[in-house]
């Protein structure tokens, strides 16, 4: 059996190869968990909804050595997850190391996870500790896991079912106590029946399941989210941003938000570089799509097409204004325009919006 020296691993650390990242657990930003203090969940943001019973099962799960399996569609959160399942577990003193499946080939790929030997191939001048063996008695993150190559999978099965691989040009056993969180954003039971990922490999990857919902479907989370990205943003470019118009952040709660939290927290910086005056002014939101969750109920959106039409036809088909139908309605002139175009209600072809 190969052993592995701290200062062989502090070396490999040092110089982690392309998308591989370490988090060691005295890196700045990561809080340690103590018994009688605050729980790294404490620090992820929009908390309300369904997210709560998320990290209900986060809590839960960590303490234990189960696999899990985080899936959910990009930029929903789930290495944050994974950092706080490690954080919350008995290993956080250790590594959490992640791989992105998705950014290597095959060859390249299997020697980052497993290490090879001097001369395993063209180009290996040196030996290489691969990233199981960084994790050992800690947590290894695979990021992507339904990116990566078929020819890899039964390597990764043998870890989890029997904790030994061999690196890459050695005939010697290496044994590791490593805890697997995988992440995808791709349906893998899919790719089960398209014979693109192998059937056993799943069923041990998913021993517990943790599905994260997409933005939209976390609508009570967007003001916190916005206010939490204004500040950051603000303090990292030396701005002072007070306010966030109303208007604004009705037109966040509106957007679908395809590209979830990621989407969100670049279209806050894009804000915040372009805001003065202390006030949070974006740009106009790109493809903007109105969520389809906001009326559901033919009836009621029969009624409100009507009450919509009846006071446009009151204001003359002024929009803005003291006098417009958004006055009439109650509503800010952006909030009635985004709901006319839900219900695909058009000004008349004469006119344009005020």
């Amino acid at each position: 059996m190969m052993s592995i020296s701290s200062t062989q691993a502090d070396e490999y650390r040092e110089n982690a190869m392309m998308s591989t990242t370490i988090y060691s657990p005295d890196e700045s930003g990561v809080r340690k968990r103590e018994r009688s203090g605050p729980s790294f969940l404490d620090s992820i943001v929009g908390r309300r909804g369904g997210l709560r019973a998320i990290l209900a099962q986060v809590e839960a799960v960590a303490p234990t050595n189960a696999t899990i399996l985080i899936t959910g569609e990009t930029g929903t959160g789930k290495e944050v997850i994974a950092r706080a399942i490690h954080e919350l577990s008995p290993r956080r003193n250790r590594n959490l190391v992640k791989v992105n499946c998705a950014a290597m080939p095959a060859g390249l790929l299997e020697s980052e996870l497993f290490g090879h030997e001097r001369g395993a191939f063209t180009g290996a001048f040196n030996s290489h500790l691969g990233r199981f063996a960084l994790a050992d008695r800690g947590t290894l993150f695979l990021d992507e896991i339904g990116d990566m190559p078929l020819e890899l999978q039964p390597k990764i099965l043998r870890v989890l079912q029997e904790r030994e691989f061999e690196p890459v040009g050695s005939t010697r056993t290496t044994k590791v106590d490593v805890r697997i969180v995988a992440a995808t954003n791709r349906d893998l039971r899919q790719m089960l029946r398209n014979c693109e990922f192998r059937e056993d490999l799943y069923y041990r990857l998913n021993i517990f399941p943790i599905s994260l919902p997409p933005l939209r479907e976390r609508k009570r989370d967007i003001p916190e989210l916005v206010r939490y990205f204004v500040r950051q943003f603000a303090t990292s470019m030396d701005k002072i941003i007070a306010t966030i118009p109303e208007e604004t952040m009705g037109a966040c709660l509106l957007h679908s938000w395809p590209g979830n939290i990621r989407e969100l927290q670049n279209y806050v910086a894009r804000g915040v570089i372009l805001s003065n005056d202390g006030v949070f002014e974006p740009a106009e939101l790109e493809n903007f799509e109105p969520a389809l969750t906001e009326i559901s109920n033919p009836t009621l959106e029969d009624k409100v097409r009507q009450e919509i039409l009846a006071a446009c036809q009151r204001a003359n088909w002024k929009l803005g204004g003291p006098r417009g139908a958004a006055a009439r309605l109650g509503l800010k002139r952006t909030t009635l325009f985004y709901k006319m175009k839900r219900l695909g209600i058009a000004l008349p072809s004469d006119d344009s919006v005020d």
